[in-house]
């Protein structure tokens, strides 16, 4: 029997949701970030969000853990609505925000469910320890260990909770290339040992081609202020994929395009919000 109950990964809807703020005056009216995103996720899927920086990824992310709400639209888990934060969602960070006066162990321990036994919980901190290759630096604090390491901690305090999606926005992106690349290895192995829905926020195109099964592109349709899904692709084969197969390549251009770069590299001016061009990086 597990230690910790397990959430069964989790189906996510989002029917036509919305998300719109307040300006900064009341001159300024509401701002429109969101627009009619609707997205089924299968039970385990793993799916990437691309898009230009501003466009609402991080926001769809809140709404989804409950952090933020959406003002049109439902976001489901199971077909139950989001309402404030699901003890089945866990999320986590480009930084790892963990603790500085506490361990390892005592950091990853932080995202068990209130409640668990004492024995219980400390077998489950191990075993997810062990599952991130932190063994040897269970009992260090975050000054004493490298930004990788302070990653993996901070992935597996997330899945402290056995939660049923786990959301994950840009996780590697403060990470060196080869930190970068060592850690979606790892995130492909945790998915196959603790099975979960992902939605992960990325601004890196062959990230999302290695991990994802689908590709989601936010984007906004001309003179429509919200961001809405504009490109939707699967990603052909088994992980781990080959990094340089000429099938990746092919769609690695067809994403940069919808992000704005064309096959040279060179990038185009395009819109987060009518009227106001920006560039995707």
């Amino acid at each position: 029997m597990s230690p910790v109950p397990a959430s069964a990964a989790a189906r996510v809807r989002f029917d036509s949701v919305e998300k719109s703020f307040a300006g900064a005056s009341r001159s300024e009216g509401e701002r429109r970030v969101l627009r009619d995103v609707t997205l089924d996720v299968a039970p385990g899927e793993v799916i990437a969000i691309l898009g230009t920086s501003g466009c609402g990824k991080s926001t769809l992310l809140r709404i989804v853990g409950g952090l933020d709400g959406a003002t049109g639209g439902a976001v489901r888990l199971d077909e139950q609505s989001i309402v404030g934060i699901d003890e089945r969602t866990a999320i986590g960070f480009q930084e790892p925000r963990l603790l500085p006066w506490r361990t390892v162990t005592q950091n990853v321990a932080l995202g068990l469910p209130q409640g668990t036994p004492a024995a219980a919980g400390r077998e489950r901190v191990a075993r997810l320890i062990s599952l991130v290759g932190l063994e040897d630096f269970a009992d260090h604090r975050p000054r004493e260990i490298s930004g990788g390491m302070a990653q993996r901690t901070s992935l597996a305090r997330a899945l402290a909770r056995t939660p049923g999606v786990l959301l994950l926005d840009e996780p590697f992106g403060a990470l060196d290339a080869l930190t970068k690349l060592r850690m979606q290895d790892l995130l492909l192995s945790i998915h196959e040992a603790e099975p979960a829905t992902i939605l992960l926020v990325t601004h890196d195109v062959d990230e999302a081609l290695q991990l994802a099964d689908r590709v989601i592109v936010l984007g906004h349709e001309e003179g429509i202020s919200g961001a809405t899904i504009i490109e939707e692709l699967t990603v052909p084969g088994t992980r781990p994929r080959d990094r340089g197969s000429a099938e990746l390549a092919e769609l690695r251009g067809r994403l940069l395009s919808g992000l704005g770069i064309d096959r040279h590299g060179s990038a185009r001016g395009i819109e987060t919000e009518p009227g106001i061009p920006i560039f995707p990086y």
